[in-house]
């Protein structure tokens, strides 16, 4: 009975448990889905990558590989490289999804990505730079999802994140007589992770309620969604929020504080996986 009213009546019956201070998959309205990000950091989960992560939240699963190539800085930032981040939504990870160009949720998750590398300086361009006018790194980072339920935010920040934290680069010298570059990769360097931005997503129910870490589910049948980027010093990288019920100034607060724990729990969870690996 309780399948055919959950069908019928979506939200209705989400309404029966949110009276209860709970939700229809057991968790409390402030309580994230169980959170993994795997334990290949020291190679990658990608070999042919040059840092990658699988991250899961719940049962949405994100890939990311960080790929880096050489190529000359730009006019006007001479002492810069690149971050070009993408994310893919195939119709492979959800039903909701079709197949050819980006649409309308992977551009905007895309442009999400790109908004908190810029914010947070989680990798300062500077140190991408190898010569000052003549060449620098390009990081392309591809953010795949395999299996959507939901936060698909939340899941790519920290699949960026783990999987930069992850990124070795070969040591790069420029030959003073031919003026070409010479690649070293038996000598290999991490990158410098210079900010850990996190990102933690709620949808809003009933232009007044707020769950954490919305299911796919949550997010069709809620009246607005925000997401709060956070970095280590706790400061505020970015709020995004697309439209829908809006935020008094109280509940925001509430949304930020929230957003402050969440980041140390994020940030314990990639220390643990980093410990845990064994160096070459």
């Amino acid at each position: 009975l309780s399948i055919c009213f959950r069908t019928v009546e979506p939200l209705e019956y989400y309404r029966r448990f949110l009276k209860e201070n709970c939700r229809p998959d057991g968790r409390e309205l402030g309580e994230f889905r169980a959170t993994t990000v795997n334990h290949f950091l020291s190679s990658g989960s990608i070999t042919t990558a040059d840092g990658s992560a699988l991250v899961k939240l719940g049962n949405t699963t994100v890939i990311c590989g960080v790929k880096a190539e050489l190529a000359a800085p730009a006019v006007d930032a001479a002492n810069k490289g690149y971050i070009v981040p993408n994310v893919e939504l195939p119709s492979l990870c959800s039903t909701r999804f079709r197949s050819g160009p980006p649409g309308e949720e992977a551009q905007a998750a895309s442009q999400f990505i790109a908004d908190v590398i810029e914010n947070s300086q989680i990798i300062a361009k500077e140190d991408l730079c190898i010569a000052n006018g003549k060449l620098a790194w390009v990081l392309y980072c591809d953010i795949i999802c395999l299996d959507y339920d939901g936060n698909i935010l939340d899941a790519s920040t920290f699949a960026l994140l783990a999987a930069l934290k992850n990124v070795q680069l070969p040591s790069v010298t420029i030959n003073e007589e031919t003026g070409l570059s010479e690649v070293n990769f038996k000598q290999k360097n991490p990158l410098v992770v210079r900010e850990h931005p996190v990102a933690t997503s709620f949808a809003i129910f009933d232009d007044t309620l707020l769950i954490v870490d919305p299911t796919a589910e949550e997010e069709d049948l809620a009246t607005g969604t925000v997401t709060i980027v956070t970095d280590d010093e706790g400061r505020l990288c970015s709020v995004h929020k697309p439209g829908g019920s809006p935020l008094t100034g109280a509940k925001l607060q509430d949304c930020i504080t929230r957003a402050i724990t969440r980041h140390k729990e994020v940030k314990k969870l990639i220390e643990k996986v980093i410990k845990s690996i064994k160096p070459k």
